[in-house]
């Protein structure tokens, strides 16, 4: 598994880490026996980063994660989760008193004293620029709450404000092959500042595995039913808001381009994502232990090269970049 630096968290994560809505909510139901079975073959295959959130399950991510790793106190896996979406988003609600309450309902839903990294779980665009925000989490970091923060974002605009920050140590954003716009200026500027980048729904909700056709049909609790027209959150996190129609025909191609490689296309996805320049760890997610131990492996994938690269950014302008590149 390959590894790189996480950014001012100066934490050595591998390039491929685990993401863990799933194992709370909307990705239809996971048993609790299911789910400490995907975080088992997740470590056992060189995954050294999980990332959660206080409101997946409303805390049942947080909960199995912080039972697993007290069953497995060497397990040496950093936990990365996030805060904010407790409350309606309104920037008024990212005030010190919710800081406070959202990081000790955390740090007893994990079982730590310490939070690893606590991320601002994509808020609304005001609190990027708000020096208040900034200034409480370095007091959390002062007092040992919390040992670093960084942000999640929807937008590349949001992300570069972040980065500006000068003790923003990570920034989540998505990333994938139907999600490009980020190589663009964020993972320049990032690499510059010394920030991290987390990059989320890197298989564009399960479209880049190549397993979904025009007929597939989605459980009614998940994402990919109720969410493609964004009425519950935003609608790049479903799909990376590319139509359904058009994502399923973009990832038989990209399929078409992983075989030639002799790879699956969730594997090539997730390999070729951990060579663009900046990105420091890949995090999907995986509801069972074979997803899990398919997804580490793309980490250790002998380099894929240029020629991949540019058939990937050929796909994406041909297909899908009018329809997500000026969104987000």
């Amino acid at each position: 598994m390959k590894t790189s630096v996480l950014g001012r968290t100066g934490a050595t994560v591998s390039a491929i880490g685990l993401g863990t809505w799933q194992l709370g909510a909307d990705w239809g139901d996971v048993s609790e026996k299911d789910a400490h079975a995907v975080l088992d073959a997740a470590v056992e295959s060189g995954v050294t980063i999980f990332d959660t959130a206080d409101v997946y399950g409303d805390g049942r991510s947080e909960s199995i994660i912080g039972a697993y790793l007290r069953q497995h106190p060497d397990a040496g896996v950093f936990v990365a989760t996030k805060m904010g979406r407790r409350l309606p988003q309104v920037p008024e609600n990212y005030s010190t008193a919710n800081f406070r309450a959202w990081n000790e309902r955390s740090l007893k839903n994990l079982g730590v004293d310490t939070l690893d990294l606590v991320q601002l779980h994509c808020p609304p665009t005001p609190v990027y620029s708000t020096d208040r925000v900034y200034d409480d989490l370095d007091q959390l970091v002062d007092e040992g709450t919390i040992r670093h923060y960084g942000v999640s974002v929807e937008t590349v605009e949001e992300a570069l404000t972040a980065i500006a920050r000068p003790n923003v140590a990570s920034v989540q954003i998505i990333i994938n092959a139907f999600r490009l716009k980020p190589l663009d200026a964020v993972l320049p500027a990032a690499m510059e500042a010394g920030v991290g980048i987390i990059a989320r729904v890197p298989l564009a909700s399960g479209l880049l595995s190549g397993r979904y056709t025009a007929d597939t049909v989605f459980a009614a609790d998940d994402h990919r039913t109720y969410n493609r027209d964004g009425s519950h959150f935003d609608q790049g996190e479903t799909f990376s808001g590319v139509d359904y129609a058009t994502g399923v025909e973009a990832a038989q191609e990209f399929a078409a381009l992983a075989a030639e490689h002799g790879l699956a296309p969730a594997t090539a996805a997730l390999a070729w994502l951990t060579e663009v320049p900046g990105v420091s760890t890949v995090i999907p997610g995986a509801r069972n232990p074979e997803q899990a131990r398919a997804n580490a492996a793309a980490g250790s994938v002998a380099e894929l090269g240029a020629e991949f690269h540019a058939r990937v950014v050929e796909l994406y302008d041909r297909r899908i970049r009018a329809l997500v590149h000026d969104r987000w």
